[in-house]
């Protein structure tokens, strides 16, 4: 099984599946963030106290979901690359922060958008919040030291430490709010048990925003594989110009 896993991942394996695989992953993406999209802004009632501003969640959960995954994407690719010296993770990883840097940038704009009528504030330094914005300078000291180096090994190896690094924002801006109680950002909208899920959010609002995390995962996984893919060229492109790996 793993040495199947590893062929799998091979470049020209990947660039063999990943092709055919796009144009059907790109209509389901857009059919399933679409659907989850308009029923939820459009067909859904609003919040006997948010009002209208409720409906930010559509945006803001999954945007906030995707870039903390994306980081712990990142992690398991910079891992694989340090361990096994596998190209495709490191490039993998590599795609994923521009797609994870956006979603950061979602999350904190429609948070804020969100805490001004809310807590009378566009923010505060709750730990949820803080931690999340430490994230997203990971994000852009990742995506800058990849540019800053010349030599792609080198720049995959300093990247993958601090990448592993940075996971650990990763994980205190999914369970800061378990870490910190005190913190003013209300406790996890979705969670996995049913009893928990009915007290969280209302399943009027619950279904459309499932819909809309699964449409927000679908495009984060097809925007990682066109990076992927570029990736790939541009490597391919060095080595025919004589410039290496």
């Amino acid at each position: 099984m793993p040495m199947a896993f590893w062929e799998f991942a091979n470049p020209k394996r990947f660039m063999g599946w990943s092709g055919p695989a796009l144009p059907w992953l790109v209509a389901l993406t857009g059919l399933i963030l679409g659907t989850g999209l308009v029923w939820g802004f459009a067909f859904t009632p609003n919040d006997f106290r948010q009002g209208s501003t409720v409906k930010i969640i559509y945006l803001h959960v999954p945007a906030a979901w995707v870039a903390i995954n994306a980081y712990l994407m990142m992690f398991v690719g910079s891992l694989f690359w340090l361990i096994r010296r596998h190209h495709v993770s490191a490039l993998a990883a590599k795609a994923a922060a521009p797609v994870g840097l956006i979603m950061t940038v979602i999350a904190l704009a429609t948070g804020a958008i969100w805490g001004k009528p809310m807590w009378g504030t566009y923010w505060v330094w709750d730990p949820r919040l803080t931690s999340f914005l430490i994230l997203f300078l990971f994000y852009m000291g990742y995506i800058a030291l990849w540019a800053a180096i010349e030599d792609a090994d080198t720049a995959a190896d300093l990247t993958s430490v601090l990448a592993i690094v940075g996971s650990v924002f990763a994980i205190l801006s999914r369970y800061a709010v378990y870490f910190w109680s005190q913190g003013l950002h209300q406790g996890t909208t979705v969670t996995v048990t049913d009893g928990a899920q009915q007290e969280n959010i209302s399943g009027v609002f619950f279904q459309p925003l499932i819909l809309s995390m699964v449409g927000f995962s679908l495009l984060f996984v097809t925007l990682v594989l066109v990076g992927t893919r570029t990736e790939i060229r541009a490597r391919r492109l060095r080595v025919l110009e004589g410039r290496g790996l």
